[in-house]
């Protein structure tokens, strides 16, 4: 059946993502929103808009019946999750076939399977998967969870079992903090994804994360697109990807690829996926199995010239996609870098306000999905992620070049941005040399960045500028002489709203 109007269960650059993919298939937007996205990019581009509560996001975003409620008074009939909020959760999936609209994503038996994150490994396990070592029990009494750990022998990683993007995560070092960390992660994943159920895992200390998309038809067919390196994280939470990996060899990259679409077929799975591995020593380990659409995927799309969510929704519809699937090869190299509201020169503290002067260096191989545009508000209820930028080159290093090239000729005013921290990283030998692990950024980036002074020049110029700027609008004068993100003359200077 064709889907004529789809309801957007999500905020942001992905909610602007699905309404450029629905624009091109003909399909109407309706947008499910808090109160608090308001004065954003999603909310002026869809067709239709549905306020679904207050800015909290359990009673908001995460609320199914609120969601489910909205799609239909809007007339939908089907509703993309996006990444995050509700995109792995069965009971949404559910809520939404039961009200008579179609989900944009894998069946709700599916999401159950691989999901929940000990499940998933449980299945892993039966067909075979390696797996780290772990407890993924049902019994998840805080002294049975520290006695687990001490027999897997720190360092332990402890998650939550429903959710992922680096939330309800935990290094436990030793017994002495294991029982107020485990503590952490289970509030962290009740708060995020409603369940407070978590599990453990050794900590491998060298290892590189290694991702494939998988992508299930609406025939029964799963194959992948090949895989990404996501080594460079921060607190769990991914900084720059790339499609694909510099780091494995084709041989390794043939036994992960098979893995992926076999825990996807053992599961049922249809529509886009991820299976996440952990790769050391040449080996590799099955980590869990994201069961939507990634914040990544662009890199995928750039080397596989593919459209993800047009895909997503074609399949929804019933439709066969990647018809000529067989033949589908990765041609050159992507590199995304995620654009964050914070200080890089205070350690990432969040940066909220008006945005100023935005402006996106357009060219050939740059891809920007962004969800705020100058006038709107950075607020402090969401993920501060302003927007994505995607770039692709025959080459990798040549990737890296433009991306850097396209950072330092990006502009955000008005508030503070991780720029120049983006642009240390791309610089460190062992990101130019594909040798970064998961602790790269512990290791080489665990202190704020130096502060970048300017020149008498460069002073009176800002100066000038923010003279000239409505106060709404500026940057802090104050600030001036500061380092915080790329500007127009070359150097570092920090933005801030007044």
């Amino acid at each position: 059946m064709r889907i004529r109007r789809l309801a957007i269960a999500n905020r942001g650059e992905v909610a602007v993502r699905i309404m450029r993919a629905c624009q091109e298939l003909g399909i109407e937007t309706v947008l499910l929103h808090s109160e608090a996205d308001v004065s954003t990019r999603a909310y002026r581009m869809a067709d239709k808009r549905i306020c679904i509560g207050p800015a909290p996001t359990a009673e908001s975003y995460l609320n199914i019946e609120a969601n489910v409620r909205g799609a239909l008074a809007g007339g939908a009939e089907a509703i993309h999750p996006g990444f995050g909020f509700l995109s792995e959760n069965a009971d949404f999936a559910e809520a939404v076939e039961k009200a008579g609209m179609k989900f944009v994503g894998p069946p709700p038996s599916a999401t159950r399977q691989l999901g929940d994150k000990v499940r998933c490994k449980q299945l892993a396990q039966k067909i075979g998967l390696p797996l780290v070592p772990g407890y993924q029990g049902e019994d998840q009494n805080i002294d049975t969870l520290i006695k687990a750990a001490e027999e897997i022998g720190y360092p332990v990683i402890v998650k939550a079992a429903a959710g992922g993007g680096g939330r309800g995560m935990k290094v436990l070092k030793s017994s002495d903090e294991a029982r107020e960390l485990i503590e952490s992660a289970q509030r962290e994943g009740q708060s995020a994804f409603g369940s407070p159920k978590v599990f453990l895992e050794k900590y491998l200390d060298r290892a590189k994360h290694i991702e494939f998309q998988i992508f299930g038809d609406a025939t029964g067919r799963v194959m992948h697109l090949f895989d990404r390196e996501c080594s460079v994280q921060r607190r769990h939470q991914k900084i720059i990807e790339e499609a694909i990996s510099p780091s494995i060899t084709p041989d390794l990259r043939r036994q992960m690829g098979e893995a992926a679409c076999a825990i996807a077929e053992a599961a049922g799975y249809r529509g886009a996926g991820t299976v996440e591995f952990l790769v050391q020593d040449g080996k590799f380990y099955l980590l869990e199995v994201n069961t939507r659409l990634q914040v990544e995927h662009p890199v995928t799309e750039m080397v596989m010239n593919v459209d993800l969510v047009k895909a997503q929704i074609l399949t929804a519809e019933g439709q066969a996609v990647f018809s000529n699937y067989d033949l589908k090869v990765p041609k050159g190299h992507a590199i995304e870098c995620r654009i964050y509201a914070e200080d890089p020169y205070l350690g990432g503290v969040p940066s909220t306000g008006l945005l100023g002067t935005v402006s996106w260096p357009e060219g050939p191989g740059r891809r920007f999905e962004y969800g705020f545009e100058a006038g709107d508000e950075i607020t402090p209820f969401y993920d501060p992620m302003i927007a994505k930028v995607i770039v692709w080159d025959e080459t990798r290093p040549r990737a890296i070049q433009k991306m850097k090239r396209v950072l330092a000729d990006s502009i955000v005013f008005g508030v503070r941005t991780n720029i120049p921290y983006l642009m240390e990283i791309l610089s460190h030998p062992e990101f130019v040399q594909g040798e970064m692990t998961t602790r790269f950024i512990e290791r080489h980036f665990a202190n704020p960045l130096r502060a970048v002074s300017m020149d008498d020049w460069e002073k009176k110029a800002c100066e000038k500028i923010l003279r000239a700027t409505p106060r709404s609008m500026s940057v802090s004068a104050s600030s001036v002489g500061e380092a915080s993100h790329a500007n127009p003359f070359g150097h570092a200077w920090k933005g801030g709203s007044t």
